[in-house]
């Protein structure tokens, strides 16, 4: 089998990034949503707790 790489245009690679980014972007926001809901939750108490 030959390599057949495709060769991807520059368009192609602005594309690529700008999804990558807003996949980037999407996760970071749900974790820090997540973080929020956690803490909304269980209410300002959970900084109280015995370590």
């Amino acid at each position: 089998m030959e390599n057949d790489l495709v060769t991807l245009s520059p368009a192609q690679k602005k594309a690529r990034r700008s999804r990558n980014v807003a996949i980037g972007v999407a996760l970071g926001v749900l974790v820090i949503l997540f973080y929020v809901a956690t803490i909304v939750k269980f209410g300002p108490a959970i900084l109280d707790r015995a370590m």
